[in-house]
């Protein structure tokens, strides 16, 4: 919206006033006694990026997960993490569709937002302030051996600040709920070793405050592209046919399961070493079966690969199709979707506050 060119800058402030109004900072004084410690039992927090619709590794290796946590744990946050997000070139306007897509297929996967505060990061404000504060207790080279800024730095010539930093934030998304626990992969765990540091420098500081979250690790192995099964299955590879969406219609998982790479022998085996291509068949239909990999080889004896491509394709359509299903129903309606946002940014900032309102006057700020 334009400001006509007379306005003053008394008028000026006003608008701005009213389009952004000013933040009330909580200090210790503020805490209630419900904030002050995670319920018994634990908290969980885990975040997803909005880059699209997740698919089937993401729904197999996390999302499965996270709707067991919601049920095991009496504390669980999940966030779509939108600030991470922009540490890549984003089109604003494909920005917030994939926020509500990715609201809408967590909702489809079977998250409760009774069960579980979802919730938009960008929203809630004292993410990006703890994460400045834990950034000047962050030494350069601690970041820089990190696995994840080595690799994306080199495929992009050169990192942006937000890439390099954004362990951090990570690491404040986490701490900022008082988290005991956080859901990760293997690949993450350094990401995590690294909120674990940064809570105890915090206490060594300036007294206990954050208790060191742990690792939840996923037993569910990785799902690897149906192209190079070498590699992880993601959004981002540049071959269509490698990566399965949980939108994908019946048609489009036949397809391309039809054209994952085995190898020349027949027999269907699980040896991920040296038949990694057959293997990640059996993963996946030992994972949408929900039963054993030992279990899927014996369902296959008698089968070549071909005809087994069969099988694992019935068995993840029958998987996705009420997720699929689900997905386009709430997709139809957005107001509905950011109604369950708005409310979870309200539950996580009646959490968020508190806590830092306490960092806030531990470090000297109020």
């Amino acid at each position: 919206m334009a400001l006509p060119v007379r306005n003053n800058s008394r008028q000026v402030f006003r608008f701005i006033r009213t389009i952004n109004p000013p933040r009330r900072f909580v200090c210790a004084a503020a805490l209630s006694p419900e904030h002050q410690e995670p319920p018994g039992g634990g908290r969980v927090f885990s975040g997803i990026q909005p880059t699209g619709v997740p698919h089937l590794g993401n729904y197999l290796g996390a999302l499965e997960n996270w709707v067991s946590l919601q049920h095991r744990y009496p504390s669980v946050l999940y966030s779509i993490v939108d600030l991470h997000s922009i540490t890549q070139p984003q089109d604003p306007a494909r920005l917030r569709s994939n926020i509500l897509d990715m609201a809408a297929s967590l909702l489809a996967c079977g998250i409760d937002p009774e069960r579980a505060i979802l919730f938009q990061q960008s929203k809630v404000s004292e993410h990006a302030e703890l994460s400045w504060i834990l950034g000047c207790l962050t030494s350069m080279p601690r970041l820089r051996h990190l696995p994840q800024w080595k690799m994306k730095s080199k495929q992009r010539s050169e990192g942006s600040v937000g890439l390099y930093t954004y362990p951090v934030l990570q690491a404040a998304d986490i701490l900022l709920y008082k988290s005991t626990h956080v859901p990760v992969g293997e690949d993450q765990v350094q990401h995590l070793e690294l909120a674990q540091d940064l809570a105890r420098i915090f206490n060594n500081n300036y007294g206990d405050l954050f208790p060191e979250p742990r690792a939840l690790l996923s037993s569910t192995r990785k799902v690897k592209s149906l192209r190079d099964p070498s590699a992880k299955m993601s959004k981002s590879d540049p071959q269509a046919m490698a990566t399965i969406t949980i939108t994908d219609s019946p048609d489009d998982v036949a397809l391309k399961l039809r054209r994952a790479v085995t190898d020349f022998t027949s027999e269907v085996t699980f040896d991920p070493e040296t038949r990694p291509g057959v293997s990640n068949l059996v993963t996946i239909h030992a994972a949408v079966a929900s039963i054993s990999a030992e279990e899927a080889v014996t369902q296959a004896r008698g089968l070549d690969t071909g005809a087994y491509k069969k099988l694992v394709t019935d068995a993840v359509v029958q998987r996705l199709t009420p997720i699929r299903e689900e997905i386009e129903r709430l997709r139809s309606d957005p107001a509905h979707l950011e109604a369950v946002l708005a409310r979870g940014n309200r539950r996580a900032r009646e959490l968020a506050a508190p806590v830092l309102g306490e960092v806030r006057q531990r470090v000297g700020f109020c």
